[in-house]
């Protein structure tokens, strides 16, 4: 591999005022874009999720820290920005990091390149690893066109309305979830899903890697509370769409039945839900009302 401090760190120069929001690895410390370490190495500061981990990467790759690290995590972000901004305002050069893969991507970092927009200064993405679309290129799920969700709700009713709306998308949906978090996630993903194929990644490019096919399912039977260990480390979810990738009419009714219910089996009053659901679907809130009265009336 090609040195940070060799001949192709000519071809690329830090410039002075300019946010840098670099990806990282997402567990193999080689992992990691030539382009990234030139940035890692000028720049004046980087601001990273975890010091201690962005450390380790620092000095895997030979690049001193020299006191140019500062955190920037969810709880000092709103100051941390301000502070950021000013320094680039002034001349500064920042590389933004997380603790791995592509800052902002279910990471800190929105509130920065904001800021930094709005204020003039000059945002380059240093592009690199990203977990959902590392799960996604080995998935052998559709990719023409996806939607990331992110972490749903850690409260069951949050979740499962999250899970109820995502239910009726018909292009391939990718989640993340912690390992503490999985069996329940995977029960209420198959109970208002169905028996959708998915694929389980779990800990990539790290030692213990994994990759588990199947259903929704064979996955949440496998990791059902009581079944296998609860596993550890990273996970990402990729789950097939709805059908066969045409929306119909009678997938709209199907997704308003599945919030409803979902509602309802969590005791929401009839009319906050029908004007939340009514909201999410983009429908008139008197045919949620109504629908949602038919289903309390048969249940």
């Amino acid at each position: 591999m090609t040195e940070p401090g060799g001949p192709a760190a000519r071809a690329f120069r830090v410039e002075a005022a300019t946010l840098y929001v670099v990806a990282t690895p997402i567990g193999n410390l080689d992992d990691v874009t030539l382009r990234a370490l030139h940035v890692l190495r000028d720049v004046d500061v980087i601001a990273a999720e975890d010091t201690r981990h962005t450390r380790v990467l620092l000095e895997h790759h030979g690049i001193a820290a020299r006191g140019r690290l500062v955190a920037y995590h969810d709880h000092v972000e709103a100051e941390r920005a301000v502070e950021l901004v000013r320094r680039l305002a002034a001349g500064e050069s920042v590389a933004l990091v997380s603790d791995a893969g592509t800052p902002l991507i279910a990471d800190p970092g929105y509130r920065l390149t904001r800021a930094a927009a709005e204020a003039g200064v000059r945002v380059v993405p240093i592009p690199g690893a990203c977990s959902p679309v590392a799960l996604l290129s080995c998935a052998g799920l559709p990719t023409d066109r996806f939607t990331f969700a992110g972490f749903l709700p850690a409260k069951s009713a949050a979740r499962r309305r999250a899970i109820a709306e995502l239910a009726a998308r018909s292009e391939t949906i990718v989640l993340l979830e912690s390992p503490h978090r999985l069996a329940a996630t995977l029960s209420d993903l198959h109970e208002l899903m169905g028996e959708r194929e998915a694929v389980l990644g779990r800990e990539l490019t790290k030692r213990f890697e994994e990759l588990r096919r199947g259903t929704l399912g064979t996955l949440a039977a496998r990791y059902a509370v009581g079944g296998d260990a609860a596993p550890r480390g990273e996970i990402v979810l990729a789950i097939a769409g709805r059908g066969d990738g045409t929306r119909t009419a009678e997938d709209g009714e199907a997704a308003l039945d599945d919030l409803l219910r979902v509602g309802l089996d969590a005791g929401e009053p009839v009319a906050a839900l029908a004007r939340s659901v009514a909201e999410r679907l983009g429908i008139p809130r008197r045919v949620a009302y109504q629908r949602a009265l038919a289903l309390k009336g048969s249940a």
